[in-house]
């Protein structure tokens, strides 16, 4: 195979960089008459390549509006037990399969993404409520994932290496640590584990989903998928994750796809002995819950977790404060909040709060709120009613220790989906609405006198996903790049304070409650993760 060069997807910006803005919004709105005229057909699970029905339907609506998107099968534990016993039945053929061969298979499954790009990220906006904007930028995510992976097995020789002891001119009668020897040629290879359960979100149900897969089958461990199929629902992306990986030749039990509820096929995935590992991305609480009950259980198996994040940002004296204004408000309220690196709190120096809390108003004001498939839509409606009670919840929280600065209001849509204000308000960093995890479009802001003071209330969580820092001053970075606990950090980046990673350039990784391994996705330390090491020595 001849040397690949992995570059990011980058699809809007190549398209706003040739002048071409109009086009790709056509081939969006396009492929958004496409797909919808495709929704309310029933789709099966997939068990060793086979479709496989259950006895209930569950219906996906979009949070747009109430429209259908499809009709998916219930699986239950019965189901993911068939899946377990399929994919632990391919992992023996397919972890043979040389490295070379299960890179060109995602490479190839990477064109394919690219080629429906726009019916992917349409699908997208219509099932988890993204702007066109942000959906093209998942879709993009996942090819790059796919890419990249390819690239670092590619490079790193599928993570084997050979050496060797040299025959030493003597002999012992018998042998001992650091004994003479005759020569051992000794290969050290990264080995998979087996089957792989993948547990994943609403939020990011085709990057992530994407991401950990194939970081598991690359590495030549089989998989069974579970997308979100209860209150946040994301089991069309799913499907056609499926589809375009079994277009681009994924053998038969290799993954399968499996729908249903966590407390049945989730619970299954991680009490089940045959399977090796589990793939997450969620709450700290679900989590560390499985980890619990599966070491509990007696039962051993890998985890490669993401937990959410609570996370900050700092604007110093020294910011530029337009910059700060329109990275804290991007990072804050794109997605409506809805991402686990969402900008949830900033604490800014008491000497430019008020210039900065009047920018970051005024360019909040801006982001209007509306149906995400229209291009003057910023932001579209929380996922479900459950996000918009914790809005609410908040809101009132708020009202009761602090003030509310913008927003705070449901927004008047002619949809019938949770559209509501993305919110500022002035609370006390003791306040509990600054540990909570809320994953809604609420922003609290606190002052702070000294750095040491705002990093010490920026680590004051139990997580630590992402962080930002607006500072002009050597000293101020140098410190909060010393200072700061979290995994993924950005100093005076104006596109989002805390938002953003891209494939090949960050590494998103958390700390602390946000994460187990300390390893990050999109790097050059995620593949391993997948794999234990064996050291094979022969003696000649």
């Amino acid at each position: 195979m001849e040397k690949i060069i992995f570059e990011n997807e980058f699809t809007y910006k190549k398209f706003m960089e040739s002048g071409k803005e109009s086009e790709f919004d056509n081939l969006f709105d396009s492929a958004v008459k496409k797909v919808k005229s495709e929704f309310g057909a029933k789709h099966p699970l997939f068990i060793g390549g086979q479709e496989v029905f259950s006895t209930e339907l569950l219906s996906e609506r979009s949070p747009i509006n109430g429209t259908i998107i499809g009709y998916f099968q219930k699986g239950t534990r019965e189901h993911a037990k068939a899946a377990v016993a399929e994919a632990k039945k391919a992992f023996a053929k397919w972890k043979q399969t040389g490295y070379k061969e299960r890179a060109k298979i995602f490479l190839d499954a990477a064109a394919l993404f690219s080629k429906n790009k726009f019916e992917l990220a349409a699908i997208l906006s219509y099932e988890n409520a993204k702007s066109r904007y942000e959906s093209m930028g998942e879709v993009d995510e996942a090819i790059d994932f796919m890419r990249y992976y390819s690239v670092e097995i590619l490079s790193n020789k599928g993570f084997s290496r050979k050496t060797k002891m040299p025959q030493s001119s003597v002999t012992v009668s018998a042998g001992f640590q650091g004994a003479p020897s005759d020569m051992e040629k000794v290969i050290i290879e990264m080995k998979p584990y087996g089957v792989f359960g993948i547990i994943a979100p609403f939020n990011f149900p085709i990057s992530i989903s994407v991401g950990m897969s194939v970081g598991a089958m690359i590495t030549g461990n089989t998989v069974v998928f579970k997308p979100s199929s209860t209150d946040n629902m994301s089991m069309l992306t799913g499907y056609k994750i499926y589809s375009l990986l079994k277009l681009a030749g994924v053998p038969d039990g290799v993954f399968n796809y499996l729908t249903g509820p966590g407390s049945e096929v989730g619970d299954e995935l991680v009490s089940n002995p045959d399977v090796s590992g589990i793939a997450f991305t969620g709450s700290k609480g679900v989590g560390l819950g499985m980890i619990s009950k599966t070491y509990a259980a007696g039962h051993q198996k890998v985890f490669v977790v993401e937990m959410g994040g609570k996370n900050p940002a700092i604007v110093s004296k020294y910011a530029n404060i337009d910059d700060a204004a329109t990275g804290v408000a991007s990072a804050a309220f794109g997605f409506s909040g809805q991402k686990c690196s969402a900008l949830s709190r900033v604490y800014v120096h008491e000497s430019v709060k008020d210039i900065f809390i009047s920018k970051l108003i005024e360019k909040t004001r801006n982001m209007q709120v509306g149906n995400p498939l229209e291009k003057r839509f910023y932001t579209g409606p929380l996922i479900s009613e459950n996000a918009y009670k914790v809005y609410v919840d908040s809101v009132e929280e708020i009202k009761k220790s602090g003030r509310i600065l913008y927003g705070g209001e449901r927004v008047v849509s002619q949809e019938s989906g949770f559209y509501v204000e993305p919110t500022i308000a002035d609370l006390k960093h003791d306040n509990k609405l600054f540990s909570k995890e809320l994953f809604v479009p609420i922003l609290l802001i606190d002052t702070f006198k000294t750095i040491g003071e705002a990093l010490q209330k920026a680590n004051g969580t139990e997580y630590g996903l992402t962080a930002g820092l607006y500072s002009k001053n050597k000293k101020e970075i140098r410190e909060f790049t010393d200072g700061i606990e979290a995994g993924t950090i950005y100093v005076n980046r104006r596109i989002s304070a805390t938002t953003g990673a891209m494939v090949g350039l960050h590494t998103f990784v958390g700390w602390k409650g946000s994460g187990l391994t300390g390893k990050g996705t999109g790097s050059k330390f995620y593949l391993q993760q997948f794999m234990h090491e064996q050291s094979i020595s022969v003696t000649q």
